[in-house]
């Protein structure tokens, strides 16, 4: 009985391992001893959730192939805060964690690093400059379908663009929403910065949502064509991108820490460089941008020893697997809120306004990343992370598409093509009303 039960797995634990944790769970919860400040037990409780919904996802027909798991893990988790059936004590275990620690960018900083240190500098250089001309097109064309379809829908121009289409390109919320509303709000007499915000935030919501499912279907048709998609490689090179998926590589704990030091090394450098940019040049420069170019700079000049390139496969490896299912978990708990996802849903003709736009970004991606040399499936997964709700977005989105070595092009996505859209469409507010 025991050993079939060892058999049983949740995620990569054994049942009865998973049991164990369930049982201390359920211990301090039905107790009342469940601490809220104690970094293990916010982990803890992640782990149990997290898991088990993926699991259950992962067995959903029609749903598991179509992000499934990442839906579930997700998405459930913020209906049941919404619906009060999680304890107290384990929302604000894990809000706290999640709202006080950084630990999205603490994941995003090790994948990156860890993705790009063990790429080579040909591909690199080649990925990252057809890729920026990809993201140009899809936001172009995004907009035009996106406003096209709601004036169709009887929407005007200006509120199908400048409340429902640039949000959902804007680059999430922090960085996309926020400044946007910031923005609007600067040249819109009658409008407060929060109202606008509030109004423009369920159309970022749902265009994540719509990205995680196209994710998912593009992994699908990934599989079932194999020659259209390169496994988590933008192109096909000599010298390609190292295997992160393969797992046939000797794992070296040292090169591993060491690839993990310039991971932190790197943030504290784009940290600092951020302020001292805002102090002398009034220009804000998010630190994941500043990391990614000092890190992809570092890289194509050959700075990165090869002992650290082969620690980046094994640290990009243990952060998809050990720390992308508690994430999701945290951000689904903490950062996603039911009532505004579904305020949308109020309105008809927003919602095929935002699916229009989703699907032309990602139609367009596929159609011209063919025409660039590079694998459709691939690209439109990692730019239609400019759709998604930031860092938590391209979490989602690379999760749901099974390409999480793509993460430092989502982050190309998200970060350029949202402060392109940005800086559009507050200049275009302004035209018009003035």
């Amino acid at each position: 009985m025991i050993a079939k039960l060892k058999k049983i797995k949740i995620g990569f634990m054994p049942l009865p391992l998973y049991l164990v944790l369930a049982l201390g769970y359920v211990l301090l919860t039905l107790t009342n001893v469940m601490p809220t400040n104690d970094m293990l037990i916010s982990l803890g409780v992640m782990v149990v959730f997290s898991y088990l919904l993926e699991e259950i996802g992962q067995h959903i027909p029609v749903l598991n192939n179509l992000g499934g798991k990442v839906l579930v893990v997700t998405f459930v988790p913020s209906y049941l805060v919404f619906m009060h059936w999680l304890p107290q004590t384990t929302i604000k275990t894990v809000s706290d964690f999640m709202n006080h620690n950084n630990f999205l960018m603490f994941f995003i900083t090790m994948l990156v690093v860890g993705a790009i240190a063990s790429m080579n500098r040909r591909t690199l250089l080649k990925a990252t400059s057809r890729i920026i001309v990809v993201l140009v097109l899809c936001d172009v064309i995004g907009s035009l379908v996106g406003t096209g379809v709601g004036m169709l829908l009887g929407l005007s121009a200006y509120k199908a663009y400048f409340f429902v289409v640039a949000p959902i390109l804007a680059g999430g919320v922090g960085e996309g929403a926020m400044p946007l509303s910031i923005g609007y709000a600067a040249v819109i007499s009658g409008m407060t910065q929060g109202d606008i915000f509030g109004s423009i935030l369920p159309a970022v919501m749902l265009g994540s949502l719509v990205a995680v499912v196209l994710a998912g279907s593009l992994r699908r048709l990934g599989d079932k064509k194999p020659e259209l998609t390169g496994n988590g490689r933008l192109i096909d090179d000599d010298d390609q991108l190292a295997n992160l998926k393969s797992g046939n590589q000797e794992v070296s704990v040292e090169k591993t820490l060491m690839a993990g030091v310039l991971a932190i090394a790197l943030y504290f450098l784009a940290v600092w460089l951020n302020f001292v940019i805002q102090k002398y040049l009034h220009i804000s420069i998010p630190s994941p941008i500043i990391l990614l170019i000092v890190l992809m700079a570092a890289k194509m000049l050959g700075y990165i020893p090869k002992s650290i390139e082969e620690g980046g496969i094994s640290l990009n490896s243990f952060t998809v697997k050990g720390i992308t299912p508690p994430l999701l978990f945290g951000v689904g708990v903490a950062q996603t809120d039911w009532n505004k996802l579904i305020q949308v849903f109020k309105s008809p003709a927003s919602i095929v306004v935002i699916i229009a736009t989703v699907v032309a970004v990602v139609a367009t991606a596929f159609i011209v990343s063919k025409l660039l040399g590079m694998y459709p499936v691939d690209t439109a997964i990692a730019v239609s992370c400019c759709s998604g709700q930031g860092g938590t977005g391209a979490l989602a989105i690379l999760s749901a598409g099974d390409r999480m070595e793509l993460m430092p092009f989502a982050q190309v996505s998200v970060r350029i093509g949202g402060a392109l859209t940005v800086t559009l469409a507050i200049f275009l507010m302004g035209l018009i009303v003035h």
